[in-house]
């Protein structure tokens, strides 16, 4: 059953990482992104609703993000989202579309996104490895009931080392290319 639990932990590692790429996405780079907004949820009829499902989001210059609603009704919500979401950035509202200014970072705030880029790596860090403690202890679990033998839960252990490693290498490659994203000017 061990090589198994290291079979469940396995997705569960790719999952944290994908998490992550999605978190890295939503983090400004000086350049128009739609993943910047796509996850902003807006007051619509009471509920909260994604944006990218109240409204059509462009990219048409490397510095603007058009966003126009199917519900011309909810421009004001989409407005006031945006304004209470943590991305900085302004909304122009014309009557028909909501328009987003990509200023040019400055070296400060890309420090500080940096930062906020490493604090993510770092949560995708831990979170990896309690999932490796969670499977390390149910190889325990079976060495202790008899279920496996002592080499056969030292070769799963380390088997499960090598998995771990690779997912941490794999954050921290992420997390290079995004600060290099960032830091690019």
């Amino acid at each position: 059953m061990s090589s198994q639990s290291l079979a469940r932990v396995e997705p569960k590692m790719k999952r944290a990482i994908e998490v992550m790429e999605r978190d890295f996405a939503g983090t400004r780079t000086g350049r128009a992104s739609t993943s910047l907004v796509e996850r902003i949820h807006v007051e619509y009829y009471g509920t909260p609703t994604a944006l990218n499902q109240l409204a059509g989001i462009s990219v048409p210059e490397p510095h603007s993000i058009v966003i126009q609603p199917w519900d011309r009704s909810v421009l004001g919500a989409i407005e006031k989202a945006i304004l209470k979401s943590d991305i900085g950035l302004t909304p122009n509202v014309d009557g028909t579309v909501v328009r987003l200014n990509i200023p040019p970072l400055s070296e400060e705030r890309r420090r500080e996104l940096v930062r906020v880029v490493h604090k993510r790596m770092e949560e995708a860090r831990v979170e990896v490895r309690n999932l490796r403690r969670e499977a390390a202890e149910e190889i325990r679990d079976e060495e202790r009931e008899g279920l496996i033998g002592a080499d056969e839960a030292h070769r799963e252990h380390e088997a499960l080392q090598r998995l771990t490693d690779r997912w941490i290498d794999e954050i921290e490659r992420l997390g290079k290319i995004k600060e290099q994203e960032i830091l690019e000017v």
